[in-house]
């Protein structure tokens, strides 16, 4: 018996069932979709003999001591079993072309991305001493055939000396080694977890939403809005949509999802989640997933069942349908160690980037590459967008991305006029007894550009109303979510007026209608966003304002929104209302975003640079440059870190003091859990002062190390009722710019 893992024990022979069972399903499946024999047959290769190299008489050593077996030692150097396996493969027998049993010793030698320097002589010497004499041991416990004697020894200790494959556009070669390693790595993964590789297969998320529209439109027939039938009539298509707020978008996607496997992106944690609980309680749909930073805690206190499985489904990305951030899916343009999971699992997937127009410059750059890389390998791609910036489009012209089997359309409705707007040359802080005045009446909804300027406001405010409510990324997760279903509350009491302050936080897919929104001045693509939390539903059917716009001591001006890009939506909307008067239609904002964003436009501007830099520096990103977390922190490009404020810390240190001593690993993850529920982000350069590491550690038999070394206490006070839901969260810092959201 070799044994493979322990916590529980599990045989070689065990473990590698696992994985072929699983690669059974994944090639019934969607095998009709990775059309090349080669990627199963090597990819069945690769699962066989992928851990025979845990057979090392050092392995098992080392497993059966910390088993407390008794065993005999050997005097032998630690070596990771994956740069072993390749010295079992019977090349013999397999006879495979010379590319082909590159690729098959790389995908081995690699399924575990390590730190350890690859010495072919030394491994080479190893399999003479030891693995030799282990070729019948494995052969007896898989049932397969192994390497006869050490004649291919030289031959595969050569082939793990050359340089990695890279990533080489349009190269066959080089899709099957990515196909290959990156499903290695799935299979093993939800192998070792215990999970399924994939869950509802056949199920379709066109019928389950249209199954939904029939119920809430009380049709039989004609329940499609023309956004919706467009996705449905073309659901073999790649789509690139621009579709005004209030077309059914979400919906719309679903239908052109239909059977596929499919990865829905949104720029905020808050929108996924009111996406995921609008599937999942109103659709119906109880095995979607949710994939973000903060999703278990989510998953959990919003009463999903077996939440656990389905947050370990989710990261295993083994559900049909996942709501999640793009970081969590689309950073494999860095190349990291480890890339070619995620890669792999979009060639067979569908991928939806909804409002492309939220995020920076870089991550729109990052989002492009990724979109061409899945293009050249066989997935699918649909934008989805109340407003596109032209210089995106045109990028994915360039790169010749966009042809007979991508389609472009827009949709909008100016038959119904829902926003008239007023701007106002003065700081919204100067305007605050007309925001009182419509509270007595009205739903008011004020969004600020930086979490300091809101707190401002709330804190002149909260003793003028009772009914005024605070919303940013400045509290802790279980505050937050008290706030987001208050929110959800508040918004559907159509009789309840009042105040919410909040960040460009609800700007996307959040669904709430307001009366009146005042805003600051952002670039016109944000504000056109917040334009859709009012009047969301509805048409205006009176002659005065519902959006007012304050252009005066804008804060996050050159922090958040460059500050180019500011003055340019100044002057459109002052030439819009020159030349048009007050309304807006929805049309008239498609355009004007689609000008503010156009080359002609922006040609010298920071913004264009920065983009222009960006997509250049993603071409020569060498392979295997990166770490997972060194592509993350390139991804996301901001120095936040996770912190619980000093007064929380001492109310939970037990939790902590548990986590020292708790050996069993799910209520490890339990606790662990627990103590994030009282975690926020804040910018490291920000309060770098006031953080301080986390000064519990935990003895294991490897040596001692820090626990949650990503969590930092931080000094600064922490203000939240839960009871009324009052309070701005960590206070202000004199240094802090601000501009988290």
């Amino acid at each position: 018996m070799i044994i493979a893992k322990t916590n529980p024990i599990e045989t070689l022979r065990e473990h590698t069932k696992e994985l072929l069972d699983r690669y059974n399903t994944l090639m019934e499946f969607y095998g009709d979709r990775i059309k090349e024999p080669m990627v199963w047959t090597l990819l069945r290769l690769a699962v066989i003999y992928h851990d025979a190299g845990k057979s090392y008489t050092h392995f098992q050593y080392n497993i059966n001591k910390n088993l407390g077996n008794k065993v005999y030692s050997k005097d032998l150097i630690h070596i990771p079993h994956n740069y072993l396996s390749p010295f079992f493969l019977p090349l013999n027998e397999i006879k495979l072309k010379k590319e082909y049993r590159r690729i098959l010793i790389e995908a081995i030698t690699y399924h575990h991305e390590r730190d350890y320097l690859l010495n072919p002589v030394q491994l080479k010497k190893i399999a003479e001493e030891d693995l030799i004499h282990k070729f019948k041991d494995v052969q007896k416990e898989l049932n397969v055939m192994v390497a006869e004697d050490n004649r291919f020894f030289n031959r595969i200790a050569e082939d793990m000396s050359r340089n990695r494959t890279k990533f080489k556009k349009n190269d066959k070669n080089y899709i099957i080694y990515v196909l290959v390693k990156g499903l290695l790595h799935r299979l093993d993964h939800a192998a070792s977890a215990h999970v399924d590789i994939e869950i509802d297969h056949n199920h379709c998320l066109s019928n389950l939403t249209a199954k939904y529209l029939k119920k809430i439109t009380n049709k039989t027939s004609d329940f499609f809005r023309p956004l919706q039938y467009f996705t449905f009539k073309n659901q073999d298509k790649n789509l690139i949509l621009t579709a005004q707020t209030g077309m059914g978008k979400t919906e719309a996607a679903l239908i052109w999802a239909s059977k596929n496997k499919t990865f829905f992106t949104v720029p905020l944690r808050v929108s996924l989640n009111a996406l995921y609980d609008r599937v999942y309680h109103e659709m119906g749909y109880k095995n979607c997933g949710l994939l973000h930073s903060t999703s278990a805690h989510h998953l959990d206190e919003n009463g999903v069942e077996n939440w656990e499985v389905i947050y370990d489904q989710s990261q295993h990305f083994s559900n049909k349908l996942t709501f999640t951030t793009i970081d969590q899916i689309l950073k494999f343009p860095f190349k990291f160690r480890g890339y070619e999971k995620y890669y792999a699992t979009l060639a067979y997937s569908c991928v939806v980037i909804d409002e492309i127009q939220a995020y920076s410059p870089w991550v729109v750059a990052v989002v492009i590459k990724a979109i061409e890389m899945i293009h050249n390998i066989g997935g699918k791609f649909m934008i989805m967008t109340a407003t596109l910036p032209k210089i995106y489009l045109d990028s994915l012209m360039e790169k010749n991305i966009i042809n007979e089997n991508t389609l472009i359309e827009k949709f909008y409705d100016d038959t119904i006029l829902r926003h008239r707007i007023k701007v106002k040359e003065k700081p919204i802080i100067d305007d605050l007894d007309a925001l009182l005045h419509s509270a007595t009446s009205k739903k008011v909804l004020v969004i600020v550009n930086t979490v300091d300027k809101a707190n401002e406001l709330y804190e002149c405010l909260r003793e003028e109303l009772e009914n005024i409510y605070l919303f940013h990324a400045r509290f802790l997760q279980k505050d937050r979510q008290l706030l987001e279903n208050k929110l959800k509350e508040f918004e559907s009491d159509r009789s309840e007026t009042g105040i919410w302050i909040t960040t460009q936080i609800v700007e996307a897919s959040i669904d709430i209608d307001f009366d009146e929104l005042y805003t600051e001045l952002s670039p016109l693509d944000s504000l056109f966003q917040r334009f859709g939390r009012c009047y969301r539903r509805r048409s205006l059917k009176d002659k005065t304002e519902n959006i007012y716009i304050y252009t005066k001591d804008v804060s996050g001006e050159g922090a958040v929104y460059d500050k180019e890009i500011l003055h340019l939506s100044k002057v459109y909307l002052q030439n819009h209302i020159t030349d048009f008067g007050a309304e807006i239609l929805e049309s008239k904002k498609m355009k004007m975003v689609e000008q503010l964003y156009s080359k002609e436009t922006l040609r010298g501007t920071k913004f264009y640079e920065e983009f222009e830099r960006a997509l250049n520096e993603l071409e020569t990103i060498e392979d295997h440059q990166y770490s997972y977390s060194e592509a993350q922190r390139q991804l996301r490009g901001d120095d936040s870190v996770m912190v619980i404020p000093r007064a929380k810390y001492d109310e939970i240190i037990h939790l902590f003091e548990q986590l020292e001593s708790e050996n069993d690993k799910i209520r490890r993850t339990k606790i662990r859990r627990e103590i994030e529920r009282f975690t926020c982000s804040v910018r490291k350069n920000s309060y770098f002062k006031y953080l301080q590491p986390i000064d519990h550690f935990r003895e294991t038999k490897g040596g001692k190390y820090r626990l949650m070394s990503h969590l930092f206490i931080l000094d600064k006070e922490y203000e939240f009722d839960e009871e009324f839901l009052k309070g701005i969260g960590i206070k202000k810092d004199d240094s802090d710019t601000g501009v988290f959201v």
